[in-house]
C-alpha cells in the first residue's frame, strides 16, 4: 500500500497526540512539538509498512508533510 499525504499527516498527528485536521500540510512539525526520536520512529514505521526508503536526515531539514510528500514517494 502506498503511503499518502493523508496518512503522513495522521501518522503524525497520531505521534503527537493530535487530530489530523490540526497539522497544517504545510506547518513545521517541530513547532508542533515533534522531536527527532518521533521523527525516527515514524520513519521507521514507514521503512516498515511502506518501503520508503528516504533518510532521516532529509526529513529532519525539511520537517512539514508537503515536504516530506516527494521524499516519502507520494506522488
Amino acid at each position: 500500500m502506498a503511503l499518502t499525504l493523508e496518512q503522513i499527516r495522521a501518522d503524525v498527528a497520531d505521534s503527537l497526540g493530535e487530530d489530523p485536521a490540526d497539522i497544517p500540510y504545510d506547518e513545521n512539525l517541530v513547532d508542533l512539538g515533534l522531536d527527532s526520536v518521533r521523527i525516527m520512529a515514524l520513519l521507521e514505521r514507514w521503512r516498515r509498512e511502506h518501503g520508503v526508503e528516504a533518510a532521516f536526515a532529509d526529513l529532519a531539514e525539511q520537517p512539514a508533510v508537503e515536504a516530506w510528500a516527494p521524499l516519502l514517494g507520494v506522488a
